[in-house]
C-alpha cells in the first residue's frame, strides 16, 4: 500500500545542515498549522507553539540549549526555531504527548513544503532555569507551562547520505 501520507513519512530525514536564508512566511505558516490539528487529550489543545526568527532571539536560544547539552549550536545554523510548551505534567497528563505529535506534525509538514527539520531536546531543562523562565515570559507565554521540546527549521544545505535499514522485530501483530 502507497500513498503520498506514506511515502512522506519513509522519506523525512532529520536534517542537520541548514542554508542562512530564512523561510518563507507561507512555508512557516503551513508548518505551524500543520502543528495545530495534532491530536491532543481529549481535544484540550495544550501545547503552545512559538516560532523564532529574530536572529538575535535565534542565537540566544541556541547558547542557552548548548549550555545544557555542553556543545555549541545545538540548533545546526538554522533560521528558524519553533518551541512547543505544555501545562506541566502534574495539571495535565498529556502534555509531552500531545507537544509530541504537534513536533511530530509539523516535522512532516516541513518535509511536504520543502524545508528541513530536526527534533532538538532539552527545552524542559532550558526552560526550568532562571534565563528560561524570563524567556518564557518575554515570548509572552503563561506562567507554569514547560518545554516539550523544539524544530529547528530552514531550508537544507545537506541530507543525510543514507537511511539506517528499519530492524527486523520492529513490530508484530498479534492475532
Amino acid at each position: 500500500m502507497d500513498n503520498e501520507v506514506l511515502k512522506a513519512l519513509r522519506e523525512r530525514r532529520s536534517i542537520r545542515r541548514y542554508k542562512p536564508e530564512q523561510i518563507k512566511d507561507e512555508e512557516l505558516q503551513a508548518v505551524l498549522e500543520a502543528g495545530t490539528w495534532a491530536p491532543t487529550g481529549m481535544g484540550r489543545q495544550d501545547p503552545w507553539i512559538v516560532a523564532v526568527q529574530r536572529p538575535e532571539l535565534v542565537a540566544r536560544i541556541d547558547a542557552m540549549n548548548g549550555e545544557i547539552l555542553g556543545s555549541p549550536h545545538p540548533f545546526y545554523g538554522a533560521p528558524t526555531i519553533v518551541l512547543v510548551f505544555g501545562s506541566a505534567p502534574s495539571v495535565w497528563a498529556n502534555s509531552v504527548p500531545d507537544g509530541s505529535l504537534v513536533l511530530g506534525n509539523m516535522m512532516l509538514a516541513a518535509h511536504a513544503v520543502g524545508l528541513g527539520s530536526c527534533w532538538i531536546n532539552r527545552e524542559r531543562e532550558m526552560f526550568e532555569t532562571p534565563d528560561g523562565k524570563a524567556l518564557m515570559a518575554e515570548l509572552g507565554l503563561p506562567e507554569g507551562l514547560v518545554g516539550i521540546g523544539a524544530l529547528a527549521l530552514g531550508y537544507p544545505a545537506s541530507f543525510p547520505p543514507s537511511v539506517k535499514p528499519r530492524k527486523a522485530d520492529y513490530f508484530r501483530i498479534i492475532r
